[in-house]
């Protein structure tokens, strides 16, 4: 269990990594908007690549921050039925649903993303739009957004194991508690800072 426990910290690494650093093109998509808009306000100049491109990098964080936001533990929950179970419980909810539903969701995607990027990065596919951008980069994000979320349904499957056999204490402490008091730390610690 040791190795796929390190295994698990090497995937939280990475995807850890990959969501803190992709979250900056929003603020370059955001750039791009207002540029664009600015552009064809200000000029009667418009461009569908500049539309296009923002809509590239909203679907990149989207995709690429899934694993993250999934590693966060910040994805919904149905927090009325979830406070009235123990932490137990949930922690067994947690592992049978990463298993049952998420984790053949997320190998059906890539099976079904890969045929779907290489026949667009070989035919070269281009937007349909009039100056439109080339669409394989797009669909290797989605790709690329569902390989990252396969290798964190594997990590938060082995850590809810740890979990549920005493092998590591919870990653994930608000997972422990209910909604209420994880409002209650974070104004606290806004406070402290």
């Amino acid at each position: 269990m040791a190795g796929l426990l390190a295994l698990s910290r090497f995937i939280d690494r990475i995807n850890e990594f990959i969501g803190k650093q992709v979250s900056w093109l929003i603020l370059v998509a955001v750039l791009i908007s207002a540029g664009n808009a600015t552009v064809r306000k200000t000029f009667d100049i418009s461009s569908n690549a500049w539309l296009e491109l923002q809509w590239y990098l909203y679907g990149t964080v989207f995709m690429l921050a899934a694993a993250y936001t999934l590693k966060r533990n910040e994805h919904v929950r149905i927090d009325i039925l979830a406070n009235r179970l123990s932490k137990r419980t949930r922690d067994w909810i947690d592992l049978i649903c990463h298993i049952v539903f998420l984790l053949p969701f997320v190998l059906l995607m890539v099976r079904l993303c890969w045929p779907w990027f290489w026949l667009s990065y070989n035919s070269g596919e281009m937007s349909s739009n009039a100056g439109g951008l080339i669409l394989w980069p797009a669909k290797m994000m989605v790709l690329l957004g569902f390989i990252l979320l396969t290798a964190q349904a594997f990590s938060e499957i082995i850590k809810r194991w740890g979990v549920i056999r005493g092998l590591i204490d919870e990653p994930n402490p608000q997972h422990d508690l209910p909604p209420a008091a994880e409002g209650a730390l974070e104004m606290e610690a806004r406070d402290r800072d």
